[in-house]
């Protein structure tokens, strides 16, 4: 016999209770605890229980790994050569993805773009359920992005029966929901988007999904910081979770397996947001160097890992006279604190002293250099402006910066030397190696191996009798 009890969950990190909160008492959010009903079922005897587990099949029981067979599944390709990447090779079947970012990020562009090259291809039927727009609607976004197939199924509805019942009527090759918070059941209490219904068509989902053998894509929204709406079991009963991240004020797109059962968790994928839809960019040096070949004073380009892929990116400073009583800094890609703690350092032991000077540094493209082995192409980057000295093109910095002024090693350096050398570099400034470390492959690069920041500004021509003055000129009266 069922029984109804009352409990009282967080739409924001889904702890739940028997008492209800003003502030969540995990989280720490203010008015996200709503009340639910949900229907548990009643105690079960110990004797039905066994008799129950002597009626199952011993040889469904449990099977040794040896035995268990390895067959490689065969995969879908999205059509995407990077989202098939991140994906581990392709799409599971069977399996269940959410894709989940911020609001006009372009997860329903590139689903359904994604979507409507699996559907032209022969014997692939793709179902496109959206609880968000009208058939009308999605039909003009395919059209924009070059999606319309006529194995391309669309339905509008936020119904959770109806979508399990055209998923089984249909049987197509792919289901993309768009999106889980959108959805909800009749059978369960609470609001639209809230804990329990999310949950509740989260497991439905991927239940039909598993008896079926089709792939499910779930897109997921995103609290104002930056996680998952819903509870957070959501995470744990999918397949797959997907980040797709990126500034709304530039077209760079960045897609991050955060959890991945078929393949690595740390690949990312580079898409270019467009008026005609999303493209795909298997080589992203392009967009994060500046087209100028030529040297230009406060610029320092340097290497960066994300995943398993290496990515440039060129670092740009900008040095002047501050008229202020507090010195402005302000930075674009790049941590403030970082910058605060490489001044002190570059003056300290480097003895160019900006600390009096207004200092701008800011990355191309919306890249980050956020990554501690970026530290002394940021401060190559200021030296060079200071001193007016230019860096060459083809000269890259790669190293992590102590406040002792040392120059450290970083992770993956031969990763990283490998990609300037593919690029054209023809010199990388590095830290100098340990003892006993793996020795390094130049690539036909020339390896400038640094041990301080003294060292290191002396091996790229940065002199600081150049240095712009840092005395405040006098005043003007008003």
């Amino acid at each position: 016999m069922a029984k109804s009890t009352t409990q009282y969950v967080c739409t924001e990190c889904g702890w739940s209770g028997a008492k209800w909160f003003g502030r969540c008492p995990q989280c720490g959010e203010w008015g996200t605890i709503e009340e639910f009903h949900e229907a548990r079922i009643s105690g079960i005897s110990k004797t039905g229980a066994s008799n129950r587990a002597a009626s199952i099949d011993v040889s469904q029981a449990a099977t040794p790994i040896t035995e268990v067979g390895s067959d490689q599944v065969a995969r879908i390709a999205t059509g995407f050569e990077e989202f098939d990447r991140v994906l581990g090779g392709g799409i599971v079947p069977g399996s269940v993805v959410l894709i989940a970012g911020e609001p006009g990020i372009g997860k329903s562009t590139l689903l359904l773009e994604s979507a409507g090259r699996i559907a032209a291809r022969e014997n692939h039927t793709v179902l496109y359920i959206s609880g968000e727009e009208s058939q009308a609607q999605i039909r003009m976004r395919a059209t924009r992005v070059d999606a319309v197939q006529p194995r391309l199924l669309l339905a509008s509805t936020t119904d959770l029966g109806a979508a399990i019942a055209l998923i089984e009527q249909e049987k197509p090759s792919l289901v993309v929901v768009d999106s889980a918070q959108t959805i909800s059941s009749a059978d369960v209490d609470g609001i639209t988007g809230g804990s329990s219904q999310v949950r509740e068509v989260a497991s439905a989902l991927i239940d039909a999904s598993k008896t079926l053998n089709i792939p499910t894509f779930l897109v997921g929204h995103v609290t104002k910081d930056g996680s998952i709406a819903g509870p957070r079991t959501l995470e744990h009963l999918v397949d797959v979770v997907c980040q797709f991240e990126g500034d709304s004020q530039t077209a760079l797109r960045m897609l991050r397996a955060v959890k991945n059962r078929f393949g690595p968790t740390d690949e990312v994928g580079c898409f270019d947001m467009s008026g005609d839809g999303i493209e795909e960019v298997r080589d992203p040096a392009g967009l994060f160097l500046s087209p100028d070949e030529h040297a230009m004073e406060g610029t320092c380009i340097t290497f960066t890992v994300d995943g398993h892929r290496s990515l440039p990116i060129e670092v740009q400073a900008l040095v002047t006279n501050s008229v202020l009583p507090a010195p402005r800094r302000a930075t674009n890609g790049v941590d403030t604190n970082r910058l605060a703690m490489l001044v002190a350092v570059l003056y300290r032991h480097g003895r160019i002293p900006l600390l009096s000077n207004d200092l701008y540094v800011s990355t191309m493209a919306g890249a980050t250099a956020r990554e501690p082995a970026c530290d002394l192409a940021v401060v190559a980057a200021l030296a060079s402006a200071a001193t007016h000295c230019p860096i060459s093109r083809t000269v890259c910095a790669i190293g992590e910066i102590s406040l002792t002024g040392q120059v450290r090693p970083v992770p993956r350096l031969q990763q990283r030397i490998d990609e300037a050398a593919r690029l054209g570099f023809s010199t990388a400034v590095i830290a100098k190696q340990r003892r006993g470390s793996r020795e390094l492959n130049a690539r036909k690069m020339k390896l400038l191996e640094v041990s301080s920041i003294k060292d290191a500004l002396n091996a790229l021509g940065l002199s600081r009798t150049h240095a712009i003055p840092t005395t405040q000129p006098p005043r003007q009266p008003i």
